[in-house]
């Protein structure tokens, strides 16, 4: 439901309030600010909230809420912008709450394998932090050089290491939380099996900031494994190379990343980045990349060597073994920056889909024939591990998708595919602002309803987030 102009004027005169809870400096209306919060990374779309507010701590928040909360004032939370759904857009306007000042690592336990970390730490910070004690926090999307925490969190997000590691909802042990009325909660408990109450941890995690605000986070952590190889797997066929996932798995082996990235993507990417690490040529079709790591290096050697020659019975070329870790990171440059690079080439619409992973031939086949049948210019890469592949579309004269009638055909055969596969429609960018209107497709309308009923009972005003992953209203 839009805000009204009364509405606007009311919160507005709440200004003085907002700045005696944070200090003036933390309170923006002036339009370069506005601006700055109005988008993330999603397509091309912009929203601008009608005031900014940079609290520093879960009292701060507490007191904000309490006030939006009254008077029904809508709260968009936002971690660092780099969201793919739109679920950092203050499309309602209203309160737009930032977390970039709760940056703090709070505590690193090296006896119980822990960090308490404020939500918006850099994942990448928080990832070295811990390395520095022989510590490992796996999830690492492609953006976590500058996405914070608390987005991972909000998103469930993934990367490249959760076919072997798992995403953000393995790690999560505790959260505090702020709810829509201002109450301050802990969801669980600092420890590795809780059976007491309902979930209230996973609830949060991937729930988009629609229930509460996330404020620390207590994260379970592994030792960091010693040693890691790397190879990049060409192929002449993009459904061999879907195929050949499966058949790894199979097998009996489980790398720590296995991603797949077709010709036209990386041929982009290179340029992008003006990298020639890969070699290219006009008959390959596909790229796999396959990591394996551990603590002893012979064991992964032997890895890898059986899964090239596994590989030689899917028409794949030459394998390009990575010798250092500089040529490892450049491939991984590639892969990481793929994303910005199609985007910036026009592949402005991205999808987020994920199958089982003996269907990934499949979909690849599927999406190519609805690329022909509805008139789009398509690239596919991702996480082929877990069957998590990124889509993305190019449609002359359409920017977006949200409300776009020249798209929104195309996309719900899309996810049609997806289902009939026993997909479904996000792995792990989430629904937020532009998916929430294929909800349908996988979802009946009882268990929307039942996600509806959460919504209203952790947010009977529906201030927190509204009008993300589905309407309350229908």
């Amino acid at each position: 439901m839009p805000v009204t102009e009364e509405a606007k004027r009311l919160f507005l005169s709440h200004l003085d309030a907002f700045k005696k809870i944070t200090g003036d400096a933390y309170v923006l209306t002036d339009e370069e600010s506005l601006h700055h919060y109005a988008h993330d990374e999603t397509e091309n779309l912009l929203f601008l909230p009608d005031i900014v507010i940079k609290p520093r701590s879960v009292e701060e928040i507490s007191e904000i809420m309490k006030i939006c909360n009254q008077y029904r004032i809508p709260v968009t939370p936002r971690g660092a912008g780099t969201g793919l759904s739109g679920g950092a857009l203050p499309h309602k306007g209203g309160v737009l709450i930032s977390f970039e000042r709760m940056n703090s690592i709070l505590h690193i336990d090296e006896r119980n394998l822990q960090v308490i970390t404020e939500p918006g730490v850099i994942t990448e910070v928080l990832q070295m932090a811990v390395r520095e004690k022989g510590l490992f926090y796996p999830p690492d999307p492609s953006s976590r050089g500058s996405c914070f925490i608390g987005g991972n969190i909000a998103e469930n997000s993934g990367g490249p290491k959760a076919v072997k590691y798992g995403v953000v909802k393995d790690y999560v042990l505790n959260l505090e939380v702020v709810l829509a009325d201002g109450s301050i909660i802990w969801t669980g408990a600092n420890v590795l099996k809780n059976s007491t109450g309902y979930n209230l941890t996973q609830l949060m995690v991937g729930s988009e900031g629609t229930l509460g605000l996330v404020t620390k986070i207590v994260l379970k952590l592994l030792p960091h494994p010693k040693h890691d190889l790397l190879m990049l797997v060409p192929f002449n066929d993009l459904e061999k190379a879907g195929a050949a996932v499966s058949a790894i798995f199979r097998a009996g082996f489980t790398p720590s990343a296995l991603e797949l990235v077709e010709i036209d993507a990386l041929k982009i990417v290179s340029r992008f980045v003006d990298s020639t690490v890969v070699p290219v040529s006009d008959e390959m079709a596909a790229h796999l990349i396959i990591e394996v790591d551990g603590n002893h290096p012979e064991t992964l050697m032997a890895e890898m060597e059986a899964i090239a020659a596994l590989l030689a019975d899917f028409d794949c070329g030459e394998i390009f073994f990575a010798d250092d870790a500089q040529q490892k990171a450049e491939l991984w440059k590639l892969r990481r920056r793929v994303a910005e690079a199609v985007k910036l080439n026009g592949y402005t619409i991205e999808e987020d889909t994920v199958v089982p992973r003996a269907e990934l031939p499949a979909l690849i086949h599927g999406v190519k024939a609805l690329g022909l049948e509805y008139d789009f210019k398509v690239v596919c890469y991702g996480h082929a591990g877990d069957g998590n592949l990124h889509i993305r579309i190019k449609k002359e004269g359409s920017i977006y998708s949200l409300n776009n009638p020249a798209v929104i055909p195309a996309l719900k055969a899309l996810f049609a595919l997806v289902k009939s596969l026993g997909g479904t429609i996000s792995g792990e960018h989430g629904i937020g602002l532009i998916q929430k209107e294929y909800m349908d497709i996988v979802y009946t309308n009882a268990g929307l309803e039942v996600m509806r009923g959460i919504k209203r009972a952790f947010d009977p005003n529906n201030i927190l987030n509204a009008g993300k992953i589905f309407d309350l209203e229908k």
